[in-house]
């Protein structure tokens, strides 16, 4: 059965923020109703390793007063969120996922967290991560599986499963992720919201635990493409207060509306036929398709998709057995079973593949850059099926037995290979389960991406 509907459900950001300046709520009755949504549906569906219920009303409290007072920190101010608990917040436990970190306590934020405070977002607590962010599924975790709101029998998707539910649910109305080859987007996508995994670099990931920090970027996550706009902006913008005691005539704060660049432009946006590099669920990518709208299909090269995978798969291995290289050592019997078994895999790469992988990644980008000669927008489903169950490592698709785990970063992880910008937002039904359309671009036309969005999927 469904989760039921939490008290952010069908409410965005920009709605949100500006309820808390016409009056209509505070940041303190926002807070309350997500710790209280937070207790009534997070034991179904293990969103939340930590939830800091003090902290949070006491933020609450002081976003209220400086509202009152005529300072006003931008659209994230008084709203609450999550924090994937791979990234730091001080004072709070960061576990990773894993039980190597039980009890370990930071005394900093991370660079990303810092950026929340000064928006005057209201931090709510920690979200489950999948073991040191080292699977899709989000059902590896010390503190158990997060689990899907439309059915909790399935995955949430992962990394950032956690996160996802979160505000999938409705407990909350944003969170930040971390995304190495589609962490983020992947469980938007499952579980029906909206994640934007920006250019590689744009958001610091210090204080961030790293997987592999070749393509490991920080993410955010809303229930629509616009909320991911306003909380990008907020974790990259130079941070400027206003101090009035007069609203803007929206009711929001001047920053929550977009910039001037991004107003409705004519983004030439092209369908990248996911075939060249994952063969899905054919009532996947028609459904997607359909929202996505008409336009011209491009394609990548014969054999470009198996390249990306096997770069991903190298560089990211590699780079995560040196990673945990001590932790495997010393105590392997901390890590879960499937991680201690990929680890141990990893470790035993040649050096030479790492290093042949790394080059390689020249070939399919000029590829990619030849169509954005082209093209502003690549659109493509974001996952090639739906949620699988709980605990499901194969399937059977189109006849053939897959891997779940590579199946479902098939039509992510080319993008964080290449460093691109990249948004999933829903995309309807098939058979009851959320579908993402994924969209891609260049660094520099983060606009195009999110009008895109927001202009063909609402």
């Amino acid at each position: 059965m469904p989760t039921p509907p939490g008290p952010f459900t069908g409410r965005t950001l920009i709605d949100l923020a500006r309820d808390l300046r016409d009056g209509s709520t505070t940041a303190a009755e926002l807070t309350g109703l997500a710790l209280d949504a937070i207790a009534a549906l997070d034991p179904g569906l293990n969103a939340f390793v930590t939830v800091d219920a003090q902290g949070a009303l006491d933020a609450a409290r002081r976003a209220d007063e400086e509202l009152a007072g005529g300072t006003d920190r931008g659209p994230l101010h008084g709203i609450p969120v999550g924090v994937k608990d791979l990234i730091r917040v001080a004072g709070l436990p960061a576990t990773m996922g894993s039980r190597h970190f039980a009890g370990y306590v930071p005394d900093t934020d991370a660079a990303c967290v810092t950026r929340l405070r000064r928006a005057g977002a209201v931090i709510a607590g920690k979200t489950t991560t999948h073991e040191f962010a080292y699977g899709a599924t989000g059902d590896r975790s010390a503190n158990g599986p997060s689990r899907n709101p439309w059915d909790p029998s399935r995955m949430s998707g992962g990394s950032s499963g956690g996160s996802t539910a979160a505000v999938a649910a409705g407990m909350i109305p944003l969170a930040l992720g971390t995304d190495t080859g589609g962490s983020v987007r992947i469980p938007a996508a499952l579980c029906g919201i909206a994640a934007f995994k920006p250019a590689y670099g744009a958001i610091a990931p210090d204080g961030v635990f790293p997987l592999s920090r070749t393509f490991d970027h920080v993410g955010v996550l809303a229930s629509d493409a616009a909320g991911c706009r306003l909380a990008y902006a907020a974790l990259t913008s130079p941070f400027s207060a206003t101090h009035s005691s007069t609203a803007s005539p929206s009711g929001a704060h001047p920053s929550a509306a977009p910039p001037s660049d991004t107003r409705p432009s004519a983004a030439r946006v092209a369908w990248l036929d996911p075939a060249g590099l994952f063969d899905g669920d054919a009532r996947v990518t028609d459904a997607v398709r359909a929202v996505a709208g008409p336009m011209e299909e491009v394609r990548l090269p014969v054999g470009a998709g198996e390249e990306l995978r096997e770069i991903y798969s190298v560089v990211v291995s590699c780079e995560a057995a040196e990673v945990h290289a001590e932790r495997l050592t010393k105590a392997p019997e901390l890590f879960g079973q499937e991680l201690r078994e990929r680890l141990g895999a990893a470790a035993t790469l040649p050096g030479w593949r790492y290093v042949r992988a790394m080059a390689a990644r020249e070939r399919p980008a000029a590829a990619v850059r030849a169509l954005f000669d082209r093209h502003d927008v690549l659109a493509l489903p974001a996952v090639p099926f739906t949620a699988p169950p709980l605990d499901q490592r194969a399937m059977d698709l189109n006849g053939r037995q897959i891997s779940v785990l590579t199946a479902l970063f098939a039509l992510t992880s080319p993008w964080n290979v290449l460093g691109l910008p990249a948004l999933s937002v829903p995309a309807g039904l098939v058979d009851g389960l959320p579908v993402g359309l994924q969209l891609v671009c260049r660094p520099g036309n983060e606009h195009l991406l999110f009008e895109t969005a927001i202009t063909r999927a609402g």
